[in-house]
């Protein structure tokens, strides 16, 4: 079921690097020197990954040199995945990494909250009662305490609340609250401990002619308010122009195939000023905040000599500027202003090392280790340039074990050494941070304060190298990574993780019995380190016979795996349970597998999560038994239908024809397949003669912009926006005698309890009378939707359109959602 798992990096680095070290060359130097010399922040606020703004955080970053961020309050955990069949957690990790991915092309930095994105919601109201309002708002205040943005600018306007989707106005109405609060010492006093109050000077609302409906509306609005200015700038030292680059990071959303075209040319942006106090000039943010050097304590004789290094800059000899560099670093050092005096140290130290082409490098001999666990370490240090230094000492952190090489790094000549790395017992294995907990619907559960707001878990893992610059000495620390050479992309990075010493997983993650006859599961234990044995057994409720009661495994290698099946047979009534594995290891418990996230445009991920078997014995009826499932934008039916007894045959728009429909009882369209299948366009009219002739062709929700046709049925069907977000809404039935309702399983109010996430998404609003509607929902407070299922005879066959969410309620186990399908293909059988 997980057949899973960077970045088309600004410069042509290969996407397989995206974890590689980053090479400045001499313009992209300048340019850091520039970003150095500049003291002012941009926070940008929003609900999801997507949602920002990527030509203001370019241009603020690229163009203006602040400090730019995207504070994303969630992860984007409950959309829809175009790229593979994650969802939910894992689909959260996916868009967490693209958002990296995107603002190492912009040049941003990248926050997030604790909320939880659990699917579409109407109303802020409902938004923040899920979310849990007072832990994301403080969320929101402890990184604008953290990140002392200047000027902070939402992307959605607050005072639109029930105009889209929930989730957005609650980021615009929680960023409102939270430039008030993040200055008073009452609010969150608890976060003082870590940090300071702060207060930003600007509150803006990104605002545009799509908010006010029509570019004339727009066009006559006061624009008293407003902040105008041109982001389509050139860049000349990048060879690209802002809009270009906007498009390169907007386009790392591929899970949400948003691939953006680069443009050229003017684009103006609008900023309506909120709160804090109006600039004085209409086209720059910043105007009347002291964005020098001379607006920290001891910052004038710094910014003095960095003035001079940007004049005097040699862009075919970087490593001209470092006695200046030095100069300053000692300087930046002595800041009484914490907050300016880290980040510039930063980015000062990032600066000398690029401005002398030092290469440093720490590499692990194996891409994962376990606690208690040694791992050989391999050191390089080069010099690439004219000014000789020393590097005094390496260590290793966690802080065990050193070096003290004293070596004089001439030009471009090597230094090269290796150390074990002892891996502490207590260290915790690698794994996002914010599901190592178990949260709530609305909100993951983070205890350590000084993780949250950060977009990864930090690698703690590390190598310092303490390099000596003429008497003055700079830290450089690197993270351990491991490296391999891959025969088609060559030089490949990934990072060093700390794993448990055994992963154990379920082949299956939902198995669904239709009798009470026993069934076979399969269990891999995959270890961690050499020499792993113990006893694996399977915990579940007590009417769920497990055999046997446990069982011995041994594997004697690191990265060896074992399989060892067990037989579950059912209770005789319907039942539903979870079983959860044990694996006892020297008195010791593991039950945790390792997943791995693999994707050419992000950073290969691995995740440790809850391994775990949804159970559920249904008294369930099928009949037909052949199916073809033609893919649309990844979900994982096919192999959930194959759980109740169907064989599934997955076949490509090519491969449609007559002939080969012929076979097949029912054809199953994934969902969004006449989105992301172009050639559907032309096989359209194939799949209508199969219902003709007498087929079965059930069509999953599209969406309605962007469908390859618009003949996607028989007769007259319009796709809406139309959703029902309550996964808890009443369900009415409105042909209680229609065959989908009673043949061959019996279809009660019962089979709608327990849905996760929605009930369903992108109705039709429209059809014509051919059409019989059978169920209706809606959210509280609206009108009855009626197009969530709708069938009718075409010939001699059934057409059924369907925006009902199958594609989540299947993986979570839901046995309503498998008798309401099964009715679908047995339908006219």
């Amino acid at each position: 079921m997980r057949k899973f798992l960077s970045l088309l990096f600004l410069f042509l680095i290969t996407t397989i690097q995206a974890q590689a070290p980053k090479k400045l060359t001499a313009s992209e130097i300048y340019h850091e020197i520039e970003k150095l010399n500049f003291l002012g922040s941009v926070l940008y606020l929003a609900a999801h990954p997507d949602d920002e703004n990527t030509r203001l955080i370019s241009y603020f970053s690229n163009q203006v040199n602040a400090r730019t961020a995207y504070l994303s309050l969630t992860r984007g955990d409950g959309g829809q995945n175009l790229i593979g069949p994650q969802i939910r957690e894992e689909l959260g990790v996916i868009r967490t990494q693209e958002l990296l991915a995107a603002r190492r092309i912009d040049g941003g930095q990248q926050f997030f909250t604790r909320a939880n994105d659990f699917g579409y919601s109407k109303t802020p109201e409902e938004t923040l009662q899920i979310w849990d309002k007072e832990e994301v708002l403080s969320d929101v205040v402890w990184i604008i305490r953290k990140f002392q943005p200047d000027v902070i600018i939402n992307r959605f306007d607050h005072r639109t609340p029930g105009s889209t989707h929930g989730h957005h106005t609650s980021s615009a109405i929680l960023s409102v609250k939270a430039f008030d609060l993040a200055d008073d010492n009452a609010a969150f006093p608890e976060q003082l401990q870590f940090t300071n109050t702060f207060q930003p000077k600007r509150l803006f609302f990104n605002t545009s002619p799509w908010f006010y409906g029509s570019q004339e509306a727009f066009e006559e609005a006061s624009k008293e308010k407003f902040l105008q200015f041109d982001t389509g700038v050139y860049f000349p030292l990048k060879g690209l122009s802002n809009p270009e680059i906007a498009s390169l990071s907007r386009s790392q959303h591929r899970s949400q195939g948003f691939g953006s075209t680069g443009s050229r040319g003017s684009q103006m942006e609008y900023l309506e000023f909120l709160k804090g106090d109006m600039p004085p000039a209409k086209d720059d943010i910043f105007a009347g905040i002291d964005t020098s050097w001379n607006r920290i304590e001891g910052g004038a004789e710094i910014g003095e000599i960095l003035t001079k290094v940007q004049e005097n800059y040699d862009f075919t000899n970087p490593a001209a500027s470092i006695p200046k560099l030095v100069e300053a670093y000692q300087l930046i050092k002595e800041l009484k202003n914490a907050h300016w005096r880290k980040i510039k140290l930063e980015q000062i130290t990032n600066i000398i090392a690029a401005s002398a082409g030092l290469y440093l490098e720490a590499v692990a001999q194996a891409p994962a280790a376990t606690p208690s666990e040694t791992v050989p370490v391999s050191f390089e240090a080069i010099n690439r340039s004219n000014f000789t230094m020393v590097l005094k000492n390496v260590e290793l952190s966690p802080n065990n074990s050193s070096l003290q090489p004293n070596a004089v790094l001439e030009n471009n000549k090597g230094w090269n050494a290796n150390l074990n790395l002892n891996i502490p017992a207590e260290s915790k294995t690698t794994s996002p941070y914010w599901l190592k907990k178990e949260g709530t619907v609305g909100m993951y559960k983070v205890e350590d304060r000084q993780l949250i707001g950060l977009p990864e878990m930090p690698n703690y893992t590390k190598a310092t190298f303490s390099i000596n610059f003429k008497g003055v000495t700079i830290p450089f620390s690197k993270e351990v990574v491991y490296k391999y050479n891959d025969n088609v992309y060559g030089e490949t990075y990934r990072s060093f993780e700390i794993v448990p010493p055994v992963s154990v997983a379920f082949d299956e993650q939902v198995m669904i019995f239709d009798n009470a006859e026993k069934r076979q599961i399969s269990v891999k234990l995959t270890s961690g380190k050499d020499d792993v044995a113990g006893e694996l057994s399977l915990a579940s409720a007590k009417d769920w016979k497990i055999e046997p009661a446990s069982a011995n495994f041994s594997i004697p290698k690191k990265g060896g795996t074992a399989i060892i099946n067990f037989s579950i047979t059912p209770p005789a009534d319907e039942s539903e349970a979870v079983i959860v594995p044990q694996a006892s290891i020297n008195s010791n418990t593991f039950s945790k597998e390792v997943v791995h996230i693999d994707y050419e445009h992000i950073p290969y991920q691995t995740l440790i999560l809850p391994s775990k078997l949804k159970v559920a014995k249904l008294n369930i009826k099928t009949r037909g038994q052949n199916i073809a499932y033609i893919e649309g934008a990844g979900d994982v039916v096919p192999e959930s239908l194959e759980q109740i007894g169907y064989k599934i045959t997955k076949i490509g728009p090519a491969q449609i024809s007559a002939a080969l429909l012929e076979n097949f009882d029912a054809v199953v369209m994934g969902i969004r397949a006449y989105n992301v299948q172009e050639e559907l366009a032309y096989k359209q009219n194939i799949l209508l003669d199969y219902v003709e002739y007498g087929g079965t062709l059930i069509v999953q929700y599209n969406t309605n912009r962007g469908l390859v046709t618009g003949n996607i049925a028989p007769y007259n069907l319009q796709l809406s926006r139309d959703r029902v977000t309550d996964e808890f809404a009443e369900v009415r039935f409105l042909a209680p005698e229609h065959p989908l309702l009673n043949s061959p399983n019996k279809i009660t109010k019962a089979d709608f309890k327990n849905w996760v996430q929605e009930r369903g998404l992108y109705f039709p609003d429209s059809w014509s009378d051919e059409f019989t509607p059978v169920l209706s929902m809606n959210d509280q407070g609206e009108q009855p939707k009626d197009g969530s299922l709708l069938v009718a005879n075409y010939g001699e066959g059934y057409y059924i359109y369907t925006g009902i969410s199958f594609f989540r309620q299947f993986p979570a186990g839901v046995p309503g959602a498998f008798k309401l399908f099964a009715n679908m293909i047995s339908i006219g059988k």
